[in-house]
C-alpha cells in the first residue's frame, strides 16, 4: 500500500500528465483558485464523513471553474486536495512569494 505522501505525489503527476495541469497552466491561476479547489475537495471529504447519506456529487458553492469537479471517495478527495495544495505552494514559490 502506498503511503499518503506517495499517493499525493502520484496524483500530482497524474494532474500534470493526464489533465494537462502543468506549471504554466497553474501559473494562470493567481487568484487563489488552486487553494480554493484544494479546500473544496478537503471540505467535501469532511462532509462525506459527517453526512454519509447525502449526495456529494455537486461542486461546492463558489467552485471557480465551469467544469473540473470530479468528486471521489474520502481518501481520494483528500489526496486531490493535497496535490492541489502542492501545486499552489509551487505556484506561489515561482511567483516569488515569501514563506512565512
Amino acid at each position: 500500500m502506498k503511503t499518503a505522501i506517495e499517493l499525493i505525489q502520484t496524483e500530482r503527476e497524474r494532474q500534470v500528465s493526464a489533465e494537462g495541469y502543468t506549471t504554466a497552466h497553474d501559473d494562470t491561476h493567481a487568484k487563489g483558485e488552486l487553494a480554493f479547489c484544494a479546500a473544496a475537495y478537503s471540505y467535501r471529504a469532511g462532509e462525506q464523513s459527517r453526512y454519509p447519506g447525502l449526495n456529494h456529487d455537486s461542486p461546492i458553492a463558489g467552485w471557480p471553474f465551469p467544469d473540473g469537479w470530479k468528486p471521489s471517495g474520502r481518501i481520494r478527495n483528500l489526496v486531490k486536495a493535497a496535490a492541489l495544495i502542492v501545486a499552489e505552494i509551487e505556484r506561489l514559490q515561482r511567483a516569488g512569494a515569501q514563506a512565512s
